[in-house]
């Protein structure tokens, strides 16, 4: 399906090891449409099996916004809760496929995120920001409360601060995002470009079976309790510790040799 003018609602392009996944309804702040949630899901699911990249990263056409979320029209096309259930379906599919992805996922956010736009900043892995973007899970305004955006944002930044966003609906700006967890890095608007790409490289430099094991790890340890998580890593690093690519990185720094060209994964 496409956007205005004939354009794909999502572009992709690959650059050395990282895709980068572009929202692309500029006309419509990059709300995500039925068609934009299918397609980000049918990207996903080819990236979990492509071998040659490492690191994703989400973002934005235009400078108005990110994401705004559901497309409030669309929504409001029916009245229909099967219709809206599976819309709803569909998109939570997508935003538990950014987590169970292999490889890390970067939200690079240059303007507003909102509602669902913000669910997706908070699925994401990492999100590096401008220092002029803003935040927000603002369907309370509207008169309804981001039932769905409260998963992510509440795993993300805490209940108390998730509900002040969802409570009132009001805007948070980068540096307050950074500081509650809900983004990672702040950056200046005329450096996000550069700093999203050299932290998604540096990420692709590292060994991929790390990388990805580790990120499903660090996932599903979250949801344990602390007893269980230590003793769920105490296993995940004995096993680590018994591949090729951590004895040869730790042999390197222990006899001061070249650091070796991580494998594939």
């Amino acid at each position: 399906m496409t956007a205005a003018s004939n354009q794909p609602v999502l572009l992709r392009r690959d650059e050395g090891r990282v895709a980068f996944l572009t929202l692309n309804r500029p006309h419509a702040m990059n709300a995500l449409s039925g068609d934009l949630i299918d397609a980000l899901q049918a990207e996903l699911d080819r990236l979990a099996k492509d071998k040659d990249i490492r690191c994703v990263v989400i973002e934005a056409q235009g400078d108005r916004a990110f994401s705004t979320g559901h497309d409030l029209r669309e929504v409001a096309s029916t009245h229909d809760y099967a219709i809206h259930h599976d819309l709803m379906t569909r998109c939570s599919a997508m935003m538990l496929s950014i987590g169970r992805l292999p490889q890390p996922v970067i939200a690079k956010v240059k303007a507003v995120a909102t509602a669902a736009g913000c669910q997706l900043v908070a699925a994401c892995d990492l999100a590096v920001a401008s220092s002029t973007a803003t935040f927000a899970t603002s369907g309370i305004i509207n008169g309804l409360f981001c039932g769905t955006p409260s998963v992510a944002v509440g795993r993300t930044v805490g209940p108390k601060r998730a509900l002040d966003m969802l409570l009132t609906g009001q805007f948070v700006d980068a540096a307050t995002a950074l500081r509650d967890g809900l983004i990672s890095r702040v950056v200046p608007p005329a450096d996000l470009d550069r700093e999203t790409k050299a932290l998604a490289d540096h990420i692709a430099a590292q060994p991929p079976q790390q990388i990805s094991s580790g990120k499903a790890m660090f996932r599903k340890h979250m949801e344990m309790t602390v007893e269980q998580a230590y003793a769920y890593a105490t296993d995940f690093m004995a096993g680590a510790l018994q591949r090729e690519d951590p004895q040869a990185g730790i042999d390197a720094f222990v006899n001061k040799k070249p650091k070796p060209e991580w494998k594939g994964k």
